[in-house]
């Protein structure tokens, strides 16, 4: 039988974690794993097809233009979720780190992560295994909204600097967002730069 949800929520997952854009991952198969590790019996999920197209993504019909006149519309998916006796339905967005993917940069990788993510949230929902690191996450950076200004030629350099020393592709993290280095907002760079740090420790 699965241990109880107070007992799961105790198990330290940090040690199971990858980092990617400056967030830790607990990997869907390392789930599964500790779920039977820890009195599960059956464990798995599956895509929920959208009932009119049939594919695993799911999508908004609505457009949504942004400043720049890029239009994108919600990207979804929805995955059924087994655990024993237990079954859940879980949605969530697909995203490109902590930021929406745009249409340009949808791809079959970034639906797959969806409903991996997805299902890793949904067991930590309903059973506590992995909570308090999604506690966490859902907390963010204390990022000021009035930092919706174009940002600072320092504060640009500043992140290629960091990109060019640890070898991130700045140009294409920044592009992959809809977005330039000239019309990237003080916020935005303010978020890359938590990522920046977080991941590499860098003052």
């Amino acid at each position: 039988m699965l241990k109880s949800y107070e007992e799961l929520s105790k198990i330290d997952v940090s040690k199971y974690c990858k980092e990617r854009d400056g967030i830790e991952y607990l990997n869907w198969a390392v789930c599964i794993k500790l779920l039977h590790e820890n009195g599960a019996e059956k464990v798995y999920f599956e895509p929920i097809p959208d009932p009119v197209t049939g594919s695993s993504l799911r999508m908004s019909q609505a457009e949504f233009v942004d400043k720049n006149g890029v239009k994108n519309r919600c990207y979804e998916t929805e995955i059924k979720v087994v655990v024993d006796e237990n079954t859940w339905i879980m949605r969530s967005p697909v995203l490109n780190g902590t930021n929406p993917v745009k249409d340009n940069s949808m791809n079959q990788l970034r639906v797959w992560n969806s409903m991996c993510r997805s299902f890793v949230k949904c067991i930590a929902i309903h059973t506590g295994l992995g909570f308090n690191l999604w506690v966490g996450e859902e907390e963010g950076p204390n990022i000021p909204t009035q930092l919706e200004v174009p940002a600072k030629p320092t504060e640009i350099k500043v992140i290629q600097n960091l990109c060019a020393q640890h070898g991130v592709d700045g140009d294409m993290w920044v592009a992959s967002n809809g977005k330039s280095w000239d019309t990237l907002t003080g916020k935005e760079a303010a978020v890359m730069l938590v990522a920046l740090k977080k991941r590499y420790g860098d003052d």
